[in-house]
């Protein structure tokens, strides 16, 4: 029960970030579209690049984000393949980009720094990277390509600015640069600010949900919550018995990495995108909602079932 209360506070903001941001967009009329465009091209790229030149890279942990984004990419064209042509609209592209990927940022990030030591907590941002990258490319295109040509698609990816902040700061890295303390401080304000905004467009997205009742999407939701909290985690507990049997790359405490990142809800910006690319904005964030507020229960209990961290 203390790991459940422990928990449920921590995650008690991001309802009340929920909320302000349905509240800004009624009651002041922000505009969602402004603050999906802060979050992918300004406070993204900060966010991602000030983590990927801080992590202190090894063969272990460079294997994170590769897997990860591979495993995620491959089950987004799976998914766009299988059910992309179900919905007479873009719902089938955004069914393809909330399979890949996970809330594990704007809330897998709150979970790490709770159960993992500082060193462990960090390794699994840098690993939440692979998601970052995922949602810019890959994840990007299959959203996209509901609503643009596969040349539209890729010459819209090209133009993201996160894919070269990461480039970027792994270079740095690797080169032994770092961000000064002065200015590391100052960095490390973005973090806080792109999640709040993260889940302040989560609210944004509700406003229209009233207006239009088929945004309750059985099918839609139903295939999300399948993938996202039963596939997602099965295969990550296949990928470590496989690991810890006979490849053997990693340790304990990455798997206990990966395991975290399988159990987050659904993306945030699943929203943001649907809102930059006019897909269905109103139904994802229902989707992402529900699954915000099922892993009241899920979490506590997977980590269990898991054994603990």
């Amino acid at each position: 029960m203390t790991l459940f209360f422990i928990i449920l506070i921590k995650i008690l903001p991001l309802y009340i970030n929920v909320m302000l941001g349905f509240l800004s967009s009624k009651l002041l009329h922000v505009q969602r579209e402004s603050i999906a465009a802060l979050l992918i091209y300004i406070l993204g790229p900060i966010v991602v690049f000030s983590a990927a030149i801080s992590v202190k890279i090894n063969f272990a942990v460079a294997i994170l984000p590769i897997f990860l984004y591979v495993f995620c990419s491959t089950l987004a064209f799976a998914t766009l393949f299988i059910w992309g042509k179900s919905w007479d609209d873009p719902t089938g592209n955004i069914l393809a980009f909330s399979a890949g990927t996970g809330n594990t940022g704007y809330f897998g990030i709150p979970l790490a720094v709770i159960f993992f030591p500082p060193t462990l907590a960090d390794i699994y941002i840098f690993a939440v990277m692979a998601s970052l990258l995922y949602e810019s490319s890959t994840g990007f295109y299959v959203t996209a390509k509901g609503n643009f040509s596969v040349k539209q698609s890729l010459k819209k990816i090209s133009r993201l600015p996160i894919l070269y902040a990461f480039i970027l700061g792994i270079i740095c890295n690797l080169a032994g640069l770092k961000i000064p303390e002065e200015i590391s401080a100052y960095t490390a304000q973005f973090k806080g600010a792109y999640g709040i905004l993260g889940m302040m467009m989560l609210g944004m997205g509700l406003l229209g949900l009233k207006s239009n009742p088929d945004n309750f999407d059985k099918k839609f939701i139903s295939i999300t919550f399948i993938i996202k909290f039963v596939f997602w985690p099965l295969a990550m507990l296949g990928f470590i018995y496989v690991d810890k049997t006979y490849l053997q790359f990693l340790n304990e405490d990455l798997y206990k990495v990966l395991f975290l990142f399988s159990i987050v809800p659904l993306a945030g910006n699943t929203v943001t995108l649907a809102v930059l690319l006019n897909a269905k904005p109103e139904k994802a964030s229902l989707a992402v909602f529900l699954s915000t507020v099922f892993s009241i229960i899920f979490i506590p209990l997977a980590i269990y079932l898991y054994g603990g961290f």
